[in-house]
Order: structure tokens, then C-alpha cells, then sequence
């Protein structure tokens, strides 16, 4: 029976002498020193003879000891030499007929013993299986990667030739596990080096979809270590061979989907206590999921992890950016309302900014994002300094969107005042910022400062390069607020040529307005005809059976196309037409408050009042803040007002509300007018027609609102 062939250290007699290396073997031990001795001769047969007929050993069995002695005293080049002359053929065929047949499932339970023949079958396995390993690991280090890997290859080929069921998960010599297992490790590492990435690739499944009996934490690195190339390597992988596929299971199709459930595996593992926290596991599949838009899922997989990996803080603060990317922003805001309480971290500068960035979107949030953004104003000290102009920014932002809520126009007029102000104040941190210059763009065009507006337009085009689409929409938007139809024609078909075919929509929607601007209705109807045609293109390329997500994808939105048409045909009074276009609309998107309220127009048309109330009325039940539908219904009521007295304060409510949300809308303004003047309030109607003449003025052809 073979023995532990390790080497061992063992201490000689004598006080000051140094400790022996010994070669134990068989129940026999020699000192290292007879066998070094030889081997600094170069006389590997003397030492592998020496080795046989000391330790009773055949000739494989003693070239994968001395290999393994050269190897640990640094000699790469001379284990190589010596692992060169051992037949790992013939070590399998004699090992292979020694391997123990598959044991079959008892009932009883019986302490396993293991049979003298097997221990020394499994004890001369391990050795000659490490000594091939070992000569891989010498090739590496020479610089030899691909022969390395074909070696490594060759470890693992012998296990299974040996092992045909799998390696047993009893009854294993601990050094041949750790021999496999380290060979499944380097084998796709080897493949890696010497550049054969579709290699490495086999390499890592084989490791994962063969029993080799790995721990858990082996296991572990080899799925992150797998997962992280798929992540990174840029190369596409091939998806896995039809035999290593479970009917039912589910495959990945690519290599971000692949990569993602490894991690989301590895997690699982975490969580249940089957291998040690990772912490780049979780920004591993946070990089995954965002990349394909999945944070909703990453949340829930934060959710899961077990207390006290990360603080509560931290969590919530991850947790907030998940669902603020999902578009969840009042789970998001409420997470950071408990982040920033003042029992845990209340001055935390990136939560601070990331509260104002999210409550900026909502104007019923916007005062409470403007303290957050004042509170990381005044926190942005230091090494933090920088930060500042990001802080003003988002105080900017919250205080323009807080300007639309207010019950006063002074209260408008300061908080307009003061978001412009903070806007130049982060201008002054960041000046080449090109997504603050046109923010400050926008708040100057929304206050029909036309000429400060027309200059950031300019300056982000600039800035951008002209390769940003909304940059060339403002500067159209501009140029048509200043009744420069012409040109806004040119900038749009300068921004046409530098578009794809695919993100024109917006842009072929605003050329069909400019015609309509400019009295060329003919040439309007043919740029929708344009856009349907490219509708048509867009629904071909995902075939007929197209999903939800890909409809709401579509570059060109079918829905905006038909209804902008139908928008078309009512300014025309061509009602017919208008019909049809909200049918097939209504085809797309039932329920509408702008659908409703052009179905409106329609039936106003028509001279039919009672069907255009209630569709006007269904659009605010749709949505109660639609300026359109409010104005609309007020302008009805405001002509019965001549008639009907009693009809003119609720039509006042209404366009009074209309101009709280809108205060630019000259429509608004100009029927306000008429029921001031209906009620015998001249000096009032004065007023709103003076505000509805000047704003006329300035009135671009779309909302300043549709381009953020």
C-alpha cells in the first residue's frame, strides 16, 4: 500500500542543527538531500532510482515526487524536465482498472471504509495528477499558456477517465480533491492567458456542469470568476451545447444574461450561508442589471441581503437609486427621507443631492427637494467643494419647478427670480456642463427671456457638438417663439440631416407645425404621411408579433403620429379626416386626456356643443391637471356666459387654474379676458388681453415643457 508521499519536515538530534526534509513513502523515509544531490548533477535517473528503490515506488509514482521537490525549490525548468518523462497514459490505464465501480443506494447506513487496493489506487492518482498539474503551473510561468492549458486539459480528461460517475463525494484522497480542484480553477485562467477566450469559456461550464466535487467557496470563484468575463471580456460567448441543457431549464440567451444569473446565484449562496461575502458580487450585478434596465431587480436582490452585510443607511441609499432608476420615485424619496432623518445621517452630501434630483421631477415635491438642495449647498465643504455647483443646479431646478405651483404671481415671480440665480451660481462651478446650459436655457425661455434663451441654445449645440436632438428642437422652439418660422425650418432640416432615420419623429412632428405656421398645410400632411411610412418600417423590423415593451420602445410612437395628424386635420376643419385619425389612435391608447380633448375640437367643429363638453370634461377626468381640456371647457362656457350668467364663474375657475399650471398660455388668458369682460370687469379684461397679445408674441409652436 503507498503511503503519504508528502515531503515532511522533521528536526535531526542535534540542538543547532537545522531541520531535515524528508521523503516519506510506503512506510519509508529519505533525506532530500541524497535526492538534491543528484538532481544538481542533472542525474535525474540516478534520483529517480534512488527514489524507487527507497521508497519502493514505480517510475511515475518517483517522477512526480522529485518533479514536485524541484518545483517547491523554484527550479521550474528542472521539474519541467522530470514531469516530461512520466506516461500519464499508462498511469490511467492502471488506475482506471483499480477505480471502485459506482456505489448504489442503500437504505442502511453504514460507516464507510475504504479498502486498501482503492487507497493506494486513489493515493498514486493524486500524486501523478499533481505532478501533471504541477507541469502545468511550471509551463505558466514559463510564459508557455497554451501548452499549460493543454496539460491542465489533461488533469481534468483523467479524473473523468478515472472517475466516470464523478469524483464520490466520500471516500476522496484530500490531496487529489485539492489537485482537481485547483486544475478546474487555472484551466479557464490558462485559456484566458494564451488569448483562445471560447476555450475559456468551455472551460468555465465544463467546471460548473461536471462533478468534480468542489467546496462551496470554490465553487464560488469560479461562478464570479466566469460571471466578470462575461461582464467585461467584450467577447460573445456561444450558448452552451445542447447535452449540458436540462429540458424546461431556463438558458441564457447572451452573455449579459448568463453573467446576471451566475451573480444572482452567487447571492443566493451568500444569503444562505454557503460561502463567504464578496462585496464586488453585488457591484458586479448592479453593473449587469443596469445595463439592461433591471433595477427593480437589483432592489429585490438588496432586499434579500441578510442584515448587517450592509449598514441600514447604506441599504436604503442603494434601495433609493434602484427604484428612482425604475422610475419608483416615491419609494425612492421616502428611502432617502429616512437616510437623511436627523438620528442617522443628515448631512450625507450624495443622498442630499440624489432627494433634490428626484423631488426636482415633481412639483409637489419641489420645496422639499429645494431644502435638500440648500442643506447640500451649505454641506458641500472642503474636498467636497466641487459638489457645489451640482447642489446649486439641483436647487435651480427645484425652485422652477416650484414656481408652477404657487397661488400668487409673486410668489411665481421670486421663485422664478431665485431659480435663475442659483442656475448662475453653478454656471459659475460648472461652465462647460452642456445639460446645466441648457437647463438655464429652458428657465430663461419660460420666462420669454427669447434672446437669453436663443444663447444657451446655441451654446449647448455647441457644447454638444450637434450630436444631442434636443438641443436642435430648443433652438427650433426659440426661433419660433420669435416668429422666425423660416429659420426654425432650417435649423429643424439641419437636425434632420444629422439624425437617424429612427429619432426623427420629434423632429419630422415639428417641421409638420413650422408648415402649418408658415400656411403650407399640403406640405404638413405629406411630412405625417412620411412619419406613418416610418412607422410602417419600425413595425416590419420586430415582424408581427410585437410585445408591450417593444411598442413602448418605438423611436417613432405611432400613437403621437395618428393623433398629431388628427391635430393636423382639425386646424384644417377637416373633420372627417380628424375622425378617422382618433379611431385608429384610439387603436393604440384607449384612454387619452389629449385624444379627448382633439375629439373635442372635433365636435366644437361641428358646431355640436354637448358631445365636445363631454369629451373635454372625460380628458379632466382622465387627467385633472390638462391645461388644454381646462381651457377648452372654459372657452365653452365662457360663450354660453353671453346668455347664460351663471355659467361664467365656474369657466373663470377653471381658466384661472388653466394659467396657475400654465401661466404663459395665451388662450388661456385671451377667454379669462372674455369673462372679465362678460361680467362687465373691463379694466380685468383689459389685463388678460394685454397678457394674451404679448404672449402671442412670443409663443412657440410647441411647449418649452416637451423638450425636458
Amino acid at each position: 500500500m503507498l503511503g503519504d508521499q508528502s515531503s515532511e519536515l522533521s528536526e535531526s538530534n542535534g540542538e543547532n542543527e537545522s531541520p531535515t526534509l524528508r521523503l516519506c513513502a510506503n512506510g519509508a523515509c529519505m533525506k532530500t538531500t541524497e535526492v538534491e544531490a543528484k538532481l544538481d548533477e542533472g542525474n535525474i535517473q540516478d534520483a529517480e532510482s534512488s527514489l524507487r528503490e527507497g521508497l519502493s515506488l514505480n517510475s511515475e509514482e518517483a517522477r512526480a515526487l522529485l518533479g514536485r521537490l524541484e518545483y517547491q525549490r523554484g527550479n521550474v525548468e528542472g521539474a519541467l524536465r522530470v514531469f516530461e518523462g512520466i506516461d500519464l497514459q499508462a498511469a490511467i490505464q492502471r488506475l482506471q482498472v483499480s477505480a471502485p465501480p459506482p456505489e448504489k443506494p442503500s437504505t442502511k447506513k453504514k460507516v464507510p471504509r475504504e479498502p486498501p487496493q482503492q487507497s493506494a489506487s486513489q493515493h498514486a492518482a493524486s500524486l501523478v495528477l499533481e505532478a501533471i498539474y504541477l507541469k502545468a503551473k511550471s509551463l505558466q510561468k514559463l510564459g508557455r499558456t497554451t501548452e499549460a492549458a493543454q496539460e491542465c486539459k489533461s488533469v481534468l480528461d483523467s479524473v473523468e477517465k478515472i472517475f466516470q460517475q464523478g469524483i464520490p463525494d466520500a471516500q476522496v484522497d484530500t490531496r487529489l480533491q485539492e489537485t482537481v480542484s485547483h486544475a478546474v480553477e487555472l484551466l479557464p485562467a490558462l485559456w484566458k492567458e494564451s488569448g483562445d477566450y471560447q476555450e475559456a469559456i468551455s472551460a468555465y461550464r465544463r467546471a460548473l456542469l461536471s462533478q468534480w466535487n468542489l467546496d462551496n467557496e470554490s465553487c464560488a470563484r469560479v461562478q464570479k470568476d466566469f460571471a466578470v468575463f462575461l461582464l467585461h471580456s467584450g467577447v460573445e460567448a456561444s450558448p452552451p451545447s445542447l447535452g449540458s441543457q436540462v429540458e424546461g431549464s431556463y438558458v441564457p440567451r447572451n452573455n449579459l444574461e448568463e453573467a446576471i444569473l451566475l451573480l444572482m446565484i452567487l447571492l443566493k449562496k451568500f444569503n444562505q450561508g454557503k460561502a463567504k461575502w464578496d462585496p464586488s458580487v453585488i457591484e458586479h450585478l448592479t453593473f449587469g442589471l443596469s445595463l439592461c434596465s433591471q433595477t427593480s431587480v437589483l432592489a429585490k436582490q438588496l432586499e434579500e441581503v441578510m442584515p448587517g452585510v450592509f449598514s441600514r443607511v447604506e441599504r436604503w441609499n442603494c434601495l433609493a437609486l434602484c427604484y428612482s432608476a425604475a422610475g419608483q420615485t416615491s419609494a425612492a424619496v421616502n428611502l432617502l427621507r429616512k437616510s437623511l432623518h436627523k438620528h442617522e445621517r443628515p448631512d450625507d452630501l450624495v443622498a442630499l443631492l440624489l432627494a433634490s434630483k428626484l423631488c426636482s421631477e415633481e412639483p409637489s415635491l419641489a420645496g422639499e427637494g429645494a431644502g435638500y438642495a440648500q442643506r447640500a449647498v451649505n454641506n458641500a465643504q472642503g474636498m467636497d467643494e466641487h459638489l457645489k455647483g451640482v447642489g446649486f443646479r439641483m436647487l435651480g431646478l427645484c425652485l422652477g419647478k416650484q414656481a408652477k405651483v404657487p397661488t400668487s404671481d409673486f410668489e411665481r415671480s421670486r421663485l422664478q427670480s431665485e431659480s435663475l440665480k442659483a442656475l448662475d451660481g453653478a454656471i459659475a462651478f460648472e461652465h462647460n456642463n452642456p445639460d446645466l446650459i441648457f437647463e438655464l436655457g429652458v428657465q430663461y425661455a419660460e420666462q420669454r427671456n427669447l434672446k437669453a434663451a436663443s444663447r444657451y441654445a446655441k451654446e449647448f449645440i455647441d457644447a454638444t457638438g450637434g450630436s444631442v436632438l434636443k438641443g436642435w428642437r430648443f433652438l427650433a422652439l426659440v426661433l419660433s417663439a420669435q416668429q422666425r418660422f423660416s429659420e426654425a425650418e432650417v435649423v429643424t432640416d439641419a437636425a434632420l440631416d444629422e439624425t437617424a432615420k429612427w429619432d426623427q419623429g420629434p423632429l419630422l412632428r415639428l417641421k409638420a407645425k413650422l408648415k402649418i405656421s408658415q400656411s403650407n398645410p399640403t406640405e404638413a400632411v405629406e411630412t405625417y404621411r412620411y412619419l406613418l411610412a416610418l412607422v410602417q418600417a419600425q413595425r416590419k423590423s420586430f415582424g408581427p408579433l410585437r410585445t408591450l415593451s417593444q411598442m413602448e420602445e418605438d423611436k417613432v410612437n405611432e400613437f403621437e403620429v395618428w393623433h398629431g395628424l388628427a391635430y393636423l386635420y382639425s386646424s384644417l376643419s377637416h373633420w372627417n379626416d380628424v375622425e378617422v385619425c382618433l379611431k385608429k389612435a384610439g387603436e393604440l391608447k384607449q384612454y387619452s386626456a389629449s385624444m379627448l380633448h382633439t375629439e373635442g375640437r372635433m365636435w366644437e367643429g361641428r358646431k355640436e356643443f354637448k358631445p365636445a363638453l363631454a369629451a373635454f370634461l372625460d380628458g379632466l377626468l382622465l387627467d385633472e391637471s390638462s391645461v388644454p381640456c381646462k381651457v377648452a371647457v372654459g372657452a365653452l362656457l365662457s360663450e354660453r356666459g353671453k346668455e347664460h350668467q351663471p355659467t361664467l364663474p365656474v369657466a373663470r375657475s377653471l381658466l384661472s387654474d388653466a394659467l396657475r399650471i400654465d401661466p404663459t398660455n395665451r388662450k388661456a388668458w385671451y377667454y379669462l379676458g372674455l369673462v372679465h369682460k362678460y361680467d362687465g370687469r373691463i379694466a380685468d379684461a383689459t389685463d388678460c388681453f394685454q397678457a394674451a397679445s404679448m404672449l402671442e408674441e412670443s409663443d412657440p409652436i410647441e411647449s418649452f415643457s416637451t423638450i425636458l
